[in-house]
């Protein structure tokens, strides 16, 4: 039996487990975890007779992660669909991420690194493969019209569930020897218990409201059915260049995106000399604005077309990396923080639903489509990251690396502006 559509209790449910998986997106990949993991890791790490900043070995690390990802992603699409058990995976992805975030609390100085690394990469596989079935729940839940806003919602909640925890985890550090704590350390620890089980906790909340998995008949091979899902959405893109181009400038786009969110703290901190409480402020900060910007980017939307809400987007993003590039004091990477809010949850936000309007009206096999959406995703963290990662490694500065994420949205720009976006009202 299909959900009811635009149903207040189910939207409602999916939104809340944005708000249950984005404390993991804001404490432990931007805010608290990137700067813990540079300040308790060699500066130096040598592995596999490779040596390694610690900087770029965390930013390695989170592409080793979204490699992994983006090949179980079409098995577990394959596994998914031909079950019926989306909610399940869901379940099993939440699980995997929240203990793997939990065990950070063994992460204790350059001793452990290797838990903090390790503990880093399943948590990051836990959250990324959720969001393979989340994603894929939006075309089923909502109408068409009703795509950016329910989107824009579901960010929303994201925004404001992981502020409300990073404040919690703030108040501890910054309040540290009240609580009976001599240093910083502990409470960011146990900050990592918290992400743990705020993200099981609202996420089993959420997975009550949500529609139960389908019962379907058992099929053999769909592990093999998965990669051919991919293989064969591949080729019906080859008809449908719309789609395709804007999976296209997706790609590049969501490869700056995703690497800015994952390595502003350390660019902050080892470029600016930034302290962890400074960052964490700002960062806070920066998740208020993105609240605003994901509703502001709706409205663009909605008054004149996705497309142009996107372009917009990108033109900033543009700017944000080349002034990145000469920035050398505070107030200026404060001023660049607060662009970065209000453009982030907007182009996020703006895609996913835009790629939504882009499917066929009621096509039937979504789960395919956006299991491809997420592959595409992934690879472009990867991508990102990467890049970034191997022109720290090559120049030892950072601000190279950011070089390279302003050519990728001017990739993504290009692409976009010769995709074809058909204006769909939304109603507000």
């Amino acid at each position: 039996m299909k959900p009811i559509m635009n149903d207040k209790k189910i939207v409602n449910s999916w939104a809340l487990f944005d708000w249950a998986n984005s404390a993991y997106a804001l404490v432990i990949s931007t805010a608290i975890f990137p700067i813990y993991f540079t300040a308790n890791t060699p500066e130096i790490v040598h592995i596999l007779g490779l040596e390694f900043t610690n900087s770029s070995l965390y930013t390695f690390a989170v592409s080793f992660s979204y490699i992994i990802i983006a090949f179980m992603s079409p098995i577990l699409s394959g596994i998914a669909d031909y079950s019926g058990r989306k909610k399940y995976f869901l379940k099993i992805f939440t699980i995997l991420g929240s203990l793997a975030c939990s065990a950070l609390w063994f992460f204790d100085g350059a001793g452990t690194y290797w838990i903090g690394t390790l503990g880093f990469i399943i948590a990051t596989i836990g959250f990324a493969g959720a969001l393979v079935f989340y994603n894929a729940y939006l075309p089923e839940i909502a109408t068409e019209d009703q795509y950016d806003l329910v989107s824009a919602k579901g960010f929303a909640y994201g925004y404001v569930g992981s502020v409300i925890l990073l404040i919690i985890i703030l108040f501890m550090i910054s309040k540290h020897d009240m609580f009976g704590f001599p240093t910083e350390k502990t409470p960011i620890r146990i900050g990592f218990l918290l992400v743990g089980v705020w993200w099981l906790f609202f996420g089993f909340i959420s997975f009550k409201g949500l529609p139960n998995d389908l019962n379907k008949e058992k099929r053999d091979n769909i592990v093999q059915k998965g990669f051919q899902e991919i293989k064969n959405v591949f080729a019906e893109l080859q008809d449908r260049p719309n789609i395709k181009r804007f999976l296209a400038s997706f790609f590049f786009c969501s490869a700056g995106v995703q690497t800015v969110i994952y390595v502003a703290s350390i660019f902050a901190k080892d470029e600016l000399a930034f302290e962890s409480t400074e960052l964490i402020t700002i960062i806070l900060l920066l998740q208020l604005v993105g609240i605003i910007g994901a509703f502001l980017f709706a409205y663009i939307s909605k008054q004149t077309t996705n497309k142009t809400s996107l372009i917009i987007s990108i033109v900033i993003w543009i700017i944000i990396c080349v002034t990145a590039f000469f920035v050398s004091t505070k107030p200026q990477f404060y001023m660049i923080a607060a662009t970065v809010g209000l453009v982030m949850g907007g182009i996020q936000s703006m895609s996913r639903s835009t790629y939504s309007k882009l499917l066929d009206e009621g096509e039937d096999d979504t789960t395919s489509y956006f299991s491809f959406y997420d592959v595409v995703y992934k690879l472009a963290v990867v991508l990102g990251t990467g890049s970034f990662a191997m022109v720290d490694y090559i120049t030892r500065d950072m601000r190279y690396s950011i070089l390279v994420l302003a050519l990728y949205f001017v990739i993504g720009l290009v692409l976009l502006l010769i995709t074809k976006i058909e204006r769909k009202e939304a109603i507000m």
